[in-house]
């Protein structure tokens, strides 16, 4: 392959997606970058390795750098208006609309799909109930919109060429929206930025940004009810002060904390919980390759990152009672818990890992591309 271009939805943090995107950019120098939007703040943008992406229309709209999320409804015009047609290749990181780009039969178009549109297919009702636009006038329009965005969504799966999912759990979502198989090559963790400690201390961890879907507001409930039982909370959110309100005396809000805090905090707790249906789950991975069990809901991704009664404790409904019951067990098996078999399986998931599956991935189907041509 001559050229190739990297897009991706938006650029405002540094998650999950952004890690992926880090190492494609790392994995090809010479890629160009477009996104609909960045709003990076240029110290934070160490991640995009030295690449000034190319930007939609979006970019300039009122309010933008806050509300970006309020232009969803004109993201996929933007994202048609990026003129690729000079690449060979095309790789999309998608969770929104970066897999809606135009491309012609001549360029071999490869989609990593963290997600298909979350709050468009089968989450469009939570997403509704949580912002209240569940009912009046505003709530019908917004259910038209996402209805329209449906449409986008699955007409413009005909323009990838080749799906990778994130998990099997995406892998499954994939099928059944579009219709298309995907191959299934996991996330970088970093997990040679995590140690094992095989010394634990007498306190749970749980660690996330603090927002409806990830559900901490269940685990600290959940701690409240157990007053011998200490547990930490790091994060940040919009959700901080009802959450605040749940926390009796034994649950401590650390708020936001730099990667050595948590890593140490991580490194010397005696379990991590995690409460959220996530597509995948990166945090529960780094956990364990600290030696640290997972006490986790066990519904989407971390049923492929988490072996119930070997490297953690898995509980079925998103539920208080549940995840106590889940604590009790784990207090009953922990110390039969292989800290070095949790380490192992940790590893499963590493980035020198995904670089090899990825890399083989698009030269393989460049290979058979360039032969049909």
């Amino acid at each position: 392959m001559n050229n190739l271009a990297i897009i991706h939805d938006w650029l405002t943090t540094y998650a999950g997606a952004e890690r992926v995107l880090e190492q494609l950019l790392g994995f090809y120098p010479g890629a160009d970058l477009f996104s609909v939007c960045n709003f990076v703040p240029e110290a934070e943008q160490g991640f995009l390795c030295e690449r000034q992406p190319t930007t939609t229309f979006i970019q300039g709209l009122p309010g933008a750098r806050k509300r970006y999320r309020s232009y969803l409804p004109l993201m996929p015009l933007a994202i048609e208006q990026l003129d690729l047609s000079a690449y060979d290749v095309v790789i999309s990181s998608s969770h929104a609309v970066a897999k809606g780009v135009l491309t012609s039969p001549d360029q071999l178009h490869i989609s990593y799909v963290h997600s298909p549109i979350r709050y468009a297919w089968d989450l469009q009702h939570q997403y509704l109930r949580e912002t209240g636009l569940d009912r009046g006038l505003k709530g019908w329009v917004a259910k038209w919109l996402l209805h329209k965005m449906r449409l986008w969504d699955l007409r413009t799966a005909n323009g990838v060429d080749h799906f990778i999912a994130n998990s099997e759990f995406i892998a499954r979502r994939i099928w059944k929206v579009y219709r298309r198989e995907a191959e299934v090559i996991y996330p970088p963790v970093d997990v040679s930025s995590f140690t094992l400690r095989e010394d634990k201390e007498d306190f749970y961890l749980t660690a996330s940004r603090l927002v409806p879907y990830k559900r901490v507001d269940i685990i600290v409930e959940a701690f409240s009810t157990m007053p011998d039982k200490r547990l930490i909370v790091i994060g940040d959110g919009p959700d901080i002060e009802k959450i605040r309100v749940k926390a009796n005396a034994n649950v401590q809000l650390l708020g936001y904390q730099s990667f050595e805090v948590l890593r140490d905090y991580m490194q010397s707790a005696k379990a991590f919980v995690f409460a959220a249906e996530e597509d995948f789950g990166i945090t529960p991975v780094e956990a364990q390759a600290c030696g640290t069990p997972v006490i986790g809901y066990g519904k989407g991704g971390i049923l492929e990152t988490v072996t119930d009664g070997v490297t953690g404790v898995l509980f079925h409904e998103q539920t208080v009672s549940s995840l106590c019951d889940a604590i009790t067990r784990f207090e009953s098996i922990g110390d039969s818990l292989d800290c070095h078999a949790i380490r192992h399986n940790s590893e499963r998931f590493s980035t020198d890992r995904f670089r090899k599956e990825f890399t083989e991935f698009v030269d393989k189907s460049w290979k058979e591309f360039s032969e049909t041509r």
